[in-house]
């Protein structure tokens, strides 16, 4: 595997990523009891923007940087904070990854395991979590992680809430969608309370399909499907936006996410830009299906 996110650190998809991350992470803390997060595909959890991997592609311009210099939104209050306390600690340049917001979110009681098959990034990883006894950082394969660490322990007693982020590099493309299904699958049938989140990128979102009409019939109480476009998704040479799928989504997820997503439209959207909010799958028979949110607004002059 040869994928580096030094080189996108910071860019849209990761703000979304992250946004939500925030949120998922506030409603597991709710509750007093322990909760436990993996993340499968892990990264070096901490960036620094103005590295030569980060100015090569210029991403975080486009994506945290007019976070920052936009007008203040309440429902971004939560990121902008995560932004201002990582840099606070690691310098103006910082960009933290899944990892280091987990911990920044989580509490005292709660665990994380973080997954990096790169002997590079998992190195610095451990590093960036020294001294951390809530983290346990593990150099193996994210998919095989799955299953070797579910259902959740700390020491003799089994943690019931918690999630699991599944962040892979699509480097495979659209194969990858057959072993994030299958992984997804096995994660759920081990721990099926848990909340489990898959990111993926959209080029041409009709090529998805397929892949959102399986996600339905996972074995989840639920299914949500997030999405944010930045561009028109009609074009295969540039990511054009991404997405989320949220399988046992806390209660409630969906009205944060439908005010989260219109206000990064606004940020981050080029001409075309939209989101789109729909759930695959709903909890309880007596449920109606929401319809799917999508709203394309008006060109807007590029900065």
């Amino acid at each position: 595997m040869n994928y580096r996110h030094a080189f996108h650190a910071g860019n849209h998809a990761d703000v979304l990523k992250h946004a939500a991350l925030l949120a998922l992470c506030e409603a597991l803390v709710r509750k007093p009891a322990p909760c436990f997060a993996l993340d499968t595909h892990a990264g070096r959890g901490l960036y620094l923007l103005d590295d030569s991997a980060a100015r090569r592609t210029g991403e975080a311009l486009e994506g945290v940087e007019r976070v920052l210099q936009a007008p203040a939104r309440p429902a971004l209050a939560p990121y902008r904070a995560a932004i201002a306390a990582c840099r606070a600690r690691h310098g103006d340049t910082a960009y933290p990854g899944s990892p280091w917001l987990l911990a920044h979110s989580l509490r005292e009681q709660d665990r994380i395991a973080c997954c990096e098959l790169q002997p590079d990034e998992a190195a610095a990883l451990r590093r960036v979590f020294a001294g951390d006894t809530r983290v346990g950082v593990h150099q193996r394969d994210g998919y095989a992680a799955i299953p070797a660490l579910l259902p959740p322990r700390a020491g003799d007693t089994r943690l019931h809430r918690g999630l699991v982020l599944v962040d892979p590099p699509y480097e495979a493309q659209l194969a990858e969608f057959d072993a994030v299904l299958d992984a997804l699958r096995g994660g759920l049938q081990r721990w099926p309370q848990g909340v489990f989140v898959l990111w993926y990128p959209i080029k041409q979102r009709v090529l998805l399909r397929p892949f959102l009409r399986r996600a339905a019939h996972l074995p989840a109480e639920s299914v949500l499907c997030a999405e944010l476009l930045v561009r028109p998704d009609d074009s295969p040479l540039r990511m054009n936006g991404s997405g989320l799928l949220v399988c046992n989504p806390p209660w409630q997820f969906d009205t944060q996410l439908a005010t989260l997503l219109p206000a990064l439209q606004a940020v981050l959207a080029e001409d075309g830009g939209a989101h789109r909010l729909e759930w695959l799958r709903r909890e309880g028979p007596a449920e109606a299906p929401r319809p799917a949110v999508q709203h394309t607004p008006r060109s807007r002059p590029r900065r």
